[in-house]
C-alpha cells in the first residue's frame, strides 16, 4: 500500500491507457475514449495535476449516474463562414471540445479567422490543450470555458462565476511557442482539492469561507466558501479578475446558449445543482486565426523569437532566477515527466484503485 505521504510515479502511457479503458467501459467509442484520455494525459504531462487523472473519478461518477452522454451526436446548429455554434449533446467535454476546436481551425484555414461557441457540454480539461492543437496547424489559437459557480465576484459573498479559464498560444520560430493558460480566479479549484488531499493549508488570497472571511483552510472553501477572483480585493486588482471572468462567461455561455454564471451546472457531485437553468449545460468558446492574414508567418515567428529573447534578457528581480516566458513551467514539467513519469499523490492513486475495483480494469 502507498504510505500516507508517499508519492507514486506512473508512466504517462499507462495512465492514458487506463483512462481510455475507463471511458470505453461506459460505451464511449474507441476514438472518443482515446481523445478524452489524451486531454487528461496532456494535463498531467504539463504539470497541471488538478486536471489530469486526478479528475478521472469525477468523470467516472458522472458517467455512472448518467449525467454525461457517452455517445453524443455533436452538431453545428448555427453557422456563418467564420463562426458557428455547436451543440455537444451533453457529451464529454474532453470529446466535444476537440470536435468544436477542429471546426474553428478548419474555418480559420478557409476564411482567415473563426469563432466557435459551444453549448450543452461538460468539463473540457485544460484550456491550454486547444491552442496547442492550433499551433500544430500553424495557427494562433485560443480557448475559453465557463464552469460551475465557485468564485465570488468583488464585494459579493455569493458564488456567481466559475474559474473561467483563458488560453491562447503564439508560435515561435527558433524559440518555443508562447502558451498562456490561466484561470480568471485567484487559483484553479483543483489546486485547493490537492491541498485538501495533502492535508496542507492554502495561501492567503485564494479563498473566503461561507461568511466571506479570508481563509487558509481548504474546507473553509469547500464547505460553503468561495474562490476569489484574480487579484482578490480591489487594492490588488480583484475587479480586473472579475471582469475577465465575466467576459469568459458571456462569450462562452451567454453567446452560445449555455447556462451562465450561477446557473452553470457543477462538475463535482458534491455541489448542488442550480435551482433552474437558463440555457443548456456548460459553454466553451474557441478561436483560431491565420497569421498570413496579418503578416508573413515566418516574419511573425521571427518577431516572436525576438520578443522572447528580449524578455529573457531582462534583469532578474532580487532573490529570483528571472522571469519566465508563458509556457515555460509546463514545457519544463513535460520534459521531465515524459521520461520520469507522472507523480500522483496517494489520494489520487486510491481514486484510481477504486475505479479499478468497480470496473475490473487493472490499475496496479
Amino acid at each position: 500500500m502507498t504510505g500516507p505521504d508517499e508519492m507514486r510515479t506512473y508512466p504517462v502511457e499507462r495512465l492514458e491507457e487506463f483512462s481510455a479503458r475507463v471511458f470505453r467501459h461506459f460505451g464511449v467509442p474507441e476514438a472518443d475514449a482515446r481523445q478524452a484520455a489524451d486531454v487528461l494525459a496532456a494535463s498531467d504531462l504539463r504539470g497541471i495535476d488538478s486536471h489530469g487523472v486526478a479528475r478521472l473519478h469525477t468523470y467516472f461518477d458522472m458517467l455512472t449516474l448518467g449525467r454525461i452522454n457517452p455517445r453524443p451526436e455533436i452538431r453545428i446548429v448555427r453557422e456563418l463562414p467564420g463562426t458557428a455554434t455547436v451543440d455537444g449533446d451533453n457529451g464529454l467535454g474532453l470529446v466535444v471540445g476537440p470536435w468544436a476546436n477542429r471546426v474553428a481551425m478548419e474555418k480559420a484555414e478557409a476564411v482567415g479567422s473563426a469563432w466557435v461557441g459551444v453549448c450543452n457540454t461538460t468539463h473540457f480539461g485544460i484550456a491550454g490543450y486547444y491552442p496547442l492543437q492550433a499551433l500544430g496547424r500553424g495557427l494562433i489559437g485560443w480557448a475559453m470555458t465557463n464552469a460551475g459557480p465557485l468564485v465570488a465576484p468583488l464585494w459579493s459573498a455569493d458564488r456567481m462565476l466559475g474559474t473561467n479559464p483563458i488560453a491562447i498560444a503564439f508560435p515561435g520560430g527558433e524559440e518555443p511557442p508562447i502558451v498562456i493558460d490561466m484561470a480568471t480566479s485567484a487559483v484553479a479549484f483543483g489546486k485547493v482539492e490537492i491541498a485538501m488531499r495533502q492535508g496542507r493549508p492554502i495561501p492567503e488570497g485564494w479563498a473566503v469561507d461561507a461568511d466571506g472571511r479570508p481563509t487558509t483552510e481548504p474546507r473553509g472553501l469547500i464547505e460553503g466558501g468561495a474562490l476569489l477572483p484574480l487579484g482578490g480585493d480591489r487594492e490588488h486588482g480583484g475587479h480586473k479578475g472579475y471582469c475577465l471572468a465575466a467576459m469568459v462567461d458571456i462569450l462562452s455561455a451567454v453567446l452560445s446558449g449555455a447556462d451562465w454564471g450561477p446557473f452553470a451546472p457543477p462538475f463535482a457531485l458534491r455541489r448542488d445543482l442550480p435551482a433552474r437553468g437558463v440555457g443548456r449545460g456548460i459553454g466553451h468558446s474557441f478561436g483560431a486565426m491565420r497569421i498570413d492574414g496579418f503578416l508573413d508567418p515566418d516574419e511573425f515567428k521571427s518577431r516572436i523569437d525576438e520578443w522572447i529573447r528580449a524578455f529573457r534578457a531582462a534583469r532578474p528581480a532580487s532573490g529570483t532566477s528571472g522571469l519566465l516566458i508563458p509556457g515555460d513551467p509546463e514545457r519544463q514539467a513535460e520534459a521531465v515527466r515524459r521520461t520520469s513519469g507522472i507523480p500522483l499523490v496517494p489520494a489520487v492513486v486510491e481514486d484510481l484503485r477504486d475505479i479499478a475495483r468497480q470496473t475490473g480494469i487493472p490499475f496496479d
